[in-house]
């Protein structure tokens, strides 16, 4: 084997990531080119990252956050009954061993709880505030959602707690009533074609700042409603159930619904199974626009990340054309010259990316632990700045690595319009 030969075997087989590297500067020695050129590429792919995984914890964060408030008011399932027989409201009939079956029934079921839902009015002034009283069983529902929201005072955890009838507020609702902890505030419920009222005592005050659902809701004891609807202890209004994992909801609902079904032949009911999505569209059609409002920033980004490196890899190409003419000269091939300098540019891709994630992770801790960014919780439903890391930011990086390079293959093919005895002329 000839020199030549040799020559052209080490350059076709396994010298351009080592070239590259020394171009880099990797090693000790290496000459570092373009430097103005690089630091700007390298920014500009630790730019596109920083702002895309920002933008992507930002909108899960901001998801999750408002779908958890949602639910926190009704669960994931809710099966309600919207019947009326002989002037009687609409209720279900449930025993203890359908909630136990329930339960078990279903692989993704976490809780299976029931309530009253009764509409009613609050005196303001001389005015009257509409409100839905949601009656839960004392110390059986799950009341760590509004506990998380509590702003003061608690919710009793057995019936016996509290002397009399109990009610959990929102602000909004004590703002407008004017009413405080241990304060009693009259009730008024139209039943009959007439009106019942009951004086409860405010043992609590909650804020979501989903103001849709804090203007609406407030809590009081299941047997409160019962006495009020005249029901006996196996009538409840609604069962809410609550599921381990949000992207099997609908399996969850197809798996329960021949049970429900039994327990709605067994009381000759017509029973309904409705998932949060459905009972709160508006929400959550608002939300699913947020994932085409984040595509489109991710496309953007990526593009103004990739045209910086086009930009960078050509001056570096048009920098060292005299580099590219001696090579060609010896005999290097243009996809292995190519090869060196895609080579190269995911050298400044890979520590633009490393960079820019070491920067975006540092901006997401910051917020997520000092809530840094203020909102208006009356606009965005919370006080700050969701954070909330999410796998997809791997196959983020991932995809922007790519697509940057997939990227630099179309300009790298200049390097075939450089002619050996020009570059080598001007060198």
């Amino acid at each position: 084997m000839t020199a030549y030969e040799i020559l052209h075997y080490y350059l076709s087989m396994n010298t351009e990531l080592f070239i590259a590297s020394r171009l880099y500067g990797t090693r000790k020695g290496g000459r570092k080119i373009s430097r103005p050129a690089i630091t700007i590429a390298q920014w500009g792919v630790s730019v596109g990252i920083i702002v895309m995984m920002l933008s992507l914890a930002i909108v899960v964060g901001f998801k999750n956050e408002v779908r958890k408030k949602i639910i926190g008011f009704g669960g994931h399932i809710q099966i309600n009954c919207y019947e009326e027989r002989q002037n009687e409201l609409p209720h279900i009939v449930v025993e203890k061993s359908d909630i136990e079956q329930i339960l078990a029934h279903g692989n993704n079921i976490a809780k299976a709880e029931v309530n009253i839902k009764k509409p009613g009015l609050l005196a303001v002034g001389e005015e009257f505030e509409g409100v839905v009283l949601k009656g839960i069983e004392e110390g059986v529902y799950d009341t760590s959602f509004f506990r998380e929201n509590m702003l003061c005072g608690d919710i009793p955890s057995s019936p016996d707690s509290v002397k009399g009838h109990w009610i959990v507020v929102s602000k909004a609702m004590a703002d407008k009533t004017g009413c405080n902890i241990g304060d009693k505030i009259s009730v008024y419920f139209m039943q009959n074609g007439g009106i019942k009222a009951r004086r409860m005592t405010v043992t609590g005050i909650y804020e979501t700042h989903l103001y849709e659902m804090d203007n609406l809701f407030a809590l009081t004891g299941i047997n409160t409603l019962r006495k009020l609807n005249d029901w006996e202890d196996n009538k409840v209004g609604c069962i809410e159930i609550t599921v381990t994992d949000y992207e099997k909801i609908e399996e969850t609902r197809c798996e329960i619904a021949p049970f429900i079904s039994a327990i709605a032949h067994r009381n000759n009911q017509e029973l309904y199974i409705q998932t949060i999505e459905e009972l709160s569209p508006a929400l959550f059609a608002w939300l699913g626009v947020l994932n085409r409002t984040v595509w489109v920033i991710l496309i953007l980004v990526l593009g103004i990340a990739g045209f910086t490196m086009v930009s960078g890899l050509l001056i570096i190409i048009l920098e060292r054309s005299n580099f590219i003419g001696i090579l060609k000269a010896i005999g290097a091939r243009n996809i292995s010259i190519r090869r060196i300098f895609i080579y190269y540019s995911c050298f400044i891709i890979g520590k633009g990316l490393l960079w820019g994630n070491i920067i975006a992770v540092a901006l997401c801790l910051l917020q997520q632990h000092t809530g840094l960014i203020k909102l208006d919780p009356k606009i965005y439903y919370m006080s700050c700045v969701p954070i909330e890391f999410s796998w997809l930011m791997l196959p983020l990086n991932i995809f922007m690595f790519l697509v940057s390079v997939a990227m630099l293959v179309v300009p790298s093919m200049l390097i075939s319009k450089i002619a050996p005895s020009k570059a080598i002329k001007f060198a």
